[in-house]
């Protein structure tokens, strides 16, 4: 070996960013064991989805045992007896189903969040608009009705029993593996060679632990997520509210324009005819008097004007039709009091009805943060890759935004709903707050545009 090979390898040794190999081992280690803590978690929900099936289905079959004996002895003294028992248990016994069925929905909801969290398999909701969902307080009957109508609430009660009995095996295979390494170590009567096979079983489980969790949210997709039917009603259902949303939206749009077209440039108009019409009748008689007249009537055009391109800016801006939504945001940014950096940029344009909608939302954004966010900068980020614009404003201010609490942020949910879009808020108190959008669409070449 040379001096200079020597040297290279001590200088890697000796490197202050190389962790030693005990740490990366460790790191490897307690990251596979919080992935069988999170396996063992799923194992606690699959046992009590099992608890309440089986609850469920005692609570069924009360009524069983005495209308079994009805049908056999209805010619009997004791038929009686029978349908008086059965008919109590019967109302019993759908009464507690009725209130079990809720617990098993949670827990699959809950299972569903977490396949999405720790599993990377996200799981769709598959249920059915809620009774009463807007605001409307629904009956016990009518709630009842509900869920035992929707087919999701089969299918939960449908996954409690089979991932009560058989899919927690799949989830408890990484923590089973860490017991049987535990096992190898601190056996005290354990032979060396079943030490090195309960060490080398626990190494390949901490191993496969992530694609073990991968395959139990797989599993739980197959049966959880909601059938193709299901997503076409919800679909049909989500375009029906957004559709309504977008009618209801234009309509306050244009109720808006009409007003500030009344009292504003039309208003003024009308005083500038009337200003002329006065100026007419005495041009001949004082002229003095016309030419003052005729002064006012052209302050009134020019404050007309300005309102008449404030109202137009207000509907599509210049600056969004002739330079596209970029330029556009990096506009409203200089506008903004708030100190604001625009990072990122786009290499075409996008569909005009997309590029309006992005555009109030971020200025709708960005006023609410100089409102009520007390931020001093903010940053504007601007991407498109994969069909999806995404557009993020992030501020310093204190926090606390919350999108059931207010109408701003729920009025750009709207907005961005009719083009299927989303909106993610993440509003610590104490801040920061970054609000995210993102909008499916394609980008179009500079070149081909039609804007």
């Amino acid at each position: 070996m040379s001096v200079g090979q020597t040297t290279d390898r001590q200088g890697v040794r000796d490197h202050p960013d190389a962790a030693p190999v005990w740490i990366v081992c460790l790191a490897w280690m307690i990251r596979r064991l919080i992935v069988a803590g999170r396996g063992l978690a799923f194992v606690g929900l699959a046992l009590s989805e099992l608890v309440l099936s089986l609850l469920i289905v005692i609570a069924v079959a009360l009524p069983g045992p005495g209308l079994v004996a009805y049908g056999i002895g209805r010619n009997h003294a004791y038929a009686g007896a029978a349908l008086v028992f059965a008919l109590p248990a019967l109302i019993v016994g759908v009464f507690v189903a009725s209130q079990l069925l809720p617990g098993v929905r949670q827990i699959a909801g809950l299972t569903r969040r977490l396949s999405g969290e720790w599993c990377g398999v996200p799981i769709t909701e598959p249920y059915l608009p809620r009774p009463g969902g807007d605001g409307e307080k629904a009956s016990v009957g009518r709630r009842l009705t509900w869920r035992l109508t929707d087919q999701a609430t089969w299918r939960d009660l449908l996954w409690a029993f089979v991932d009560g009995s058989v899919g927690w095996i799949l989830a408890i295979v990484p923590a089973g593996s860490a017991v049987l390494g535990f096992l190898g170590v601190f056996a005290p009567y354990a032979s060396l060679q079943l030490r090195v096979v309960l060490i080398g079983t626990a190494a390949l489980g901490l191993w496969t632990a992530p694609r073990l969790l991968r395959g139990y949210g797989y599993f739980a997709r197959s049966m959880l997520a909601p059938t193709r039917q299901a997503e076409l009603a919800l679909r049909v259902a989500q375009l029906a509210q957004t559709r309504t949303e977008a009618l209801d939206t234009g309509a306050a749009e244009i109720r808006r324009i009409e007003r500030d077209l009344h009292d504003g440039a039309q208003a003024r108009l009308v005083a500038m005819g009337m200003t002329l019409d006065a100026a007419g009748q005495i041009i001949d008689t004082n002229p003095d008097a016309a030419r003052a007249l005729l002064f006012e009537a052209r302050d009134a055009s020019v404050k007309a004007l300005v309102e008449l391109r404030a109202l137009v800016r207000g509907i599509h801006p210049p600056v969004l039709a002739d330079r596209g939504l970029a330029d556009a945001i990096r506009a409203l940014a200089l506008d903004s009091p708030l100190r604001s950096h625009v990072l990122g940029g786009l290499d075409g344009r996008l569909p005009a009805p997309v590029e309006s909608a992005a555009y109030f939302a971020v200025s709708e954004l960005l006023a609410n943060v100089s409102k009520h966010a007390g931020a001093r900068e903010t940053w504007i980020d601007i991407r498109h890759a994969g069909g999806m614009l995404r557009l993020g404003v992030t501020d310093n201010g204190q926090g606390g935004a919350d999108p059931a609490r207010g109408t701003g942020l729920r009025g750009i949910e709207r907005r961005l709903a009719a083009f299927d879009g989303v909106l993610a808020v993440s509003s610590p108190p104490g801040g920061p707050t970054s609000v995210t959008m993102e909008i499916p669409c394609e980008l179009s070449s500079p070149k081909t545009s039609s804007c």
